[in-house]
């Protein structure tokens, strides 16, 4: 029941981000062109509910030369890879905002686990002990409120599947404010090499060679 109750929620606040931040976006977007060539968003291939595939819209961070197929964690010194932007951009975690879109058709939640690469395959795995492929993966969730980028794989499942169990109203409205906090503190962010759970070359928008 309250999966339907969490999905018109999910409606409205993404309706809501989407207009009430429409001229963030256009800063963002101009400021994107303006600093580098190449274009301003990028797509990913990420695991939805039930393991289905969607493909994730970031704000692009990386050159459009960076080396394709390659995690950054792998790259050789990553950071000259990244933008002047794209350090802002991932600092502020203003990099994910154009996932409102992709929840507000339904392909991900504002809350919920974060949303597996597609060859996450020991992340996927490890969810499925606990049930956590079985809701929609989220904009933020209760792993990246207790750790965000620095935790192991089996943590991070563990984390999830918690918060599965507790899925209600009242732990969707912690783990949203919780995620103010965590962001407004830079909490769990590695720069260069940051997010290397999730890093990884995916489906990439014509002319885009971002590795995040």
């Amino acid at each position: 029941m309250y999966l339907r109750v969490k999905r018109l929620i999910d409606i409205i606040l993404s309706l809501i981000g989407l207009i009430v931040l429409s001229p963030v976006y256009l800063i963002l977007i101009i400021a994107i062109k303006l600093d580098s060539r190449g274009p301003v968003l990028f797509k990913q291939k990420r695991v939805g509910i039930n393991k289905t595939h969607f493909n994730i819209l970031k704000f692009r961070t990386m050159r459009i030369d960076t080396p394709k197929d390659t995690p950054t964690h792998l790259l050789e010194n990553p950071e000259q890879y990244i933008t002047k932007m794209g350090k802002f951009l991932r600092k502020t975690s203003l990099d994910e905002l154009p996932q409102i879109w992709n929840i507000f058709v339904g392909q991900m939640s504002i809350i919920g686990p974060r949303p597996a690469l597609w060859n996450q395959y020991d992340l996927i795995a490890e969810r499925d002990k606990y049930g956590a492929n079985d809701v929609p993966p989220g904009l933020t969730g209760w792993a990246q409120v207790n750790g965000r980028d620095e935790l192991p794989i089996e943590v991070k499942a563990k984390l999830d599947g918690e918060y599965v169990e507790k899925l209600n109203f009242w732990m969707d409205t912690k783990c949203f404010f919780l995620t103010i906090v965590s962001v407004l503190k830079g909490d769990g962010v590695v720069e260069g090499g940051n997010r290397k759970s999730e890093e990884i070359t995916g489906t990439k928008l014509p002319g885009s060679s971002e590795s995040k």
